[in-house]
């Protein structure tokens, strides 16, 4: 079983590559993109083999993300400033506020994630349910 620091450094490493490397992975994307800083990962003591890890998305006015998945993950996205517009799969797309969250159930796809505003600033909580070791956390559609 992979210790808590290896995931830990693992999960860092490959969303320090997505941050580093915005270029390799935006896809065509028009607009600021978004500024992705990881904030905490831990086991799930009482749910053996998950984890939960969690990461800071920071959008610039007008600032978007292009559609992606999170695999296998189940994720929560908590709206930390501003407002964001999400689609999840075919629902609708929504503007929730700061203090507003939406889930995403393994597997979904996210065809919108981006600031509802162009002139203010918005910030989004991500936290991911996924099995130890998933390093598959954020996949980039490719276009």
């Amino acid at each position: 079983m992979k210790s808590f620091r290896s995931v830990l450094v693992a999960t860092s490493a490959a969303l320090a590559v997505l941050v580093a490397t915005p270029g390799a992975w935006a896809h065509g994307v028009e607009g600021a993109r978004e500024h992705i800083t990881p904030a905490f990962q831990t086991p799930i003591v009482n749910v053996p083999g998950k984890t939960m890890t969690a990461v800071v998305v920071d959008y610039k006015p007008g600032g978007v993300s292009p559609s992606h998945r999170h695999g296998q993950a189940f994720v929560v996205g908590y709206v930390l400033q501003g407002a964001i517009r999400s689609q999840v799969d075919n629902g609708e797309s929504r503007v929730y506020k700061a203090g507003e969250s939406w889930t995403e159930a393994p597997g979904a796809h996210h065809m919108v994630s981006e600031n509802a505003s162009k002139t203010q600033p918005a910030k989004l909580l991500a936290i991911f349910v996924a099995d130890d070791g998933d390093k598959d956390l954020v996949m980039w559609d490719k276009k």
